[in-house]
């Protein structure tokens, strides 16, 4: 983060939020994570997160053309990402003991209900890339627990077709503009098509071993924005090249097979669900981060996991991943009972 740019400011503040959200990932560790089980819990942290995000509306700061963040004193937080996380955990709570019965179409639209509302919540703000996380943890969740085949053609039917009434009556322009900026790239690289282009320069310009840290032109003179957020990968390639992207692409595949790991040795089904969720939240982040940021996919604004400056988005992660530790004590707990029984036999 230095290295990009001239003045320490995002630097200084994202040191904090690293101190803050390691504090939460260690507390959240030694809980006993048993409690999400009840429902009353789980629904009491939908509904706040469902009220944050309406607060916005009303006390949310203005950002680029988005009402997206809530200011606390000094402090800057978005909704939308902590409720990605809370949207893992009520739909880990629904299939634990829905998961066998999951062919009945009543439980994809239950489903679809929890994921809907703080996906059109955070559309509107308008938050494209965070609605598109939310639609990726639903639909990856419940094709995890066991969703038909005909179910899953019917859900992406019914997906393009609110795509389509979503062009034509709901995105703005420049939402739309981002769309076809996608098709055609350089179809207006001074206006519409600027970040994307810069972006894939800054890419290509990375080569093999990259121009080195803090001699990337592209991010130093300023010709690639947000490049502390939005394009922090674009920088990161050009200064650390393919060899540094393919390491830091092996470190995630690290992370998600660990959070895996840890998941299948859940004592229940809901341990296991809340790993996959936050795997794909994780993932989902990655790939169309990267992807916006080599020309793939369309601008969408999404930070990439533990690089990307922003506060709220870590403490997310870190909070997501300290409930997944916290899962595993008791886990570790629970199996070495299973095995003391099976060699020593029960108390």
């Amino acid at each position: 983060m230095n290295s990009f740019v001239g003045d320490s400011y995002y630097f200084t503040r994202q040191l904090v939020w690293i101190g803050i959200s390691l504090s939460v990932f260690f507390i959240f560790s030694f809980v006993d994570w048993r409690l999400l089980k009840r429902t009353e819990v789980v629904v009491s942290l939908y509904v706040l997160g469902l009220v944050s995000l309406l607060t916005v509306f009303v006390f949310g700061q203005l950002t680029r053309s988005t009402y997206s963040w809530l200011s606390i004193g000094s402090v800057s937080l978005q909704p939308a990402e902590f409720m990605k996380l809370i949207l893992v955990i009520i739909l880990a709570k629904y299939f634990t003991r829905r998961h066998v019965e999951i062919a009945n179409i009543r439980h994809i639209i239950i489903s679809g209900i929890y994921a809907f509302l703080p996906f059109t919540l955070i559309f509107i703000q308008p938050d494209l890339g965070s609605a598109m996380i939310v639609f990726f943890i639903w639909i990856g969740m419940t094709s995890v627990a066991g969703i038909s085949k005909k179910h899953l053609a019917l859900v992406f039917g019914g997906g393009a077709l609110c795509f389509l009434i979503l062009w034509m009556f709901v995105l703005a322009d420049y939402q739309k503009a981002r769309v076809m900026t996608f098709v055609d790239p350089l179809s207006d690289i001074q206006g519409t098509g600027y970040n994307a282009f810069q972006s894939t320069v800054a890419v290509g310009s990375g080569q093999v071993l990259g121009k080195g840290v803090g001699f990337g032109s592209q991010s130093r003179l300023k010709f690639l924005p947000e490049y502390q957020t939005d394009f922090v990968f674009a920088a990161f390639a050009e200064e650390w090249g393919f060899v540094g992207v393919m390491m830091a692409l092996g470190l995630y595949m690290f992370i998600v097979w660990r959070i895996l790991s840890i998941g299948m040795m859940g004592v229940t089904n809901f341990e296991t669900l809340f790993a996959v969720g936050l795997a794909i939240m994780i993932m989902s982040h990655f790939i169309i981060h990267v992807g916006m940021n080599i020309g793939l996919l369309p601008i969408t604004g999404l930070p990439i996991p533990f690089i990307s400056y922003g506060g709220s988005h870590m403490l997310t992660i870190f909070a997501g991943l300290g409930i997944l530790m916290g899962m595993r004590r008791y886990s570790l707990a629970f199996h070495r009972g299973d095995i003391h029984n099976e060699f020593v036999g029960p108390k």
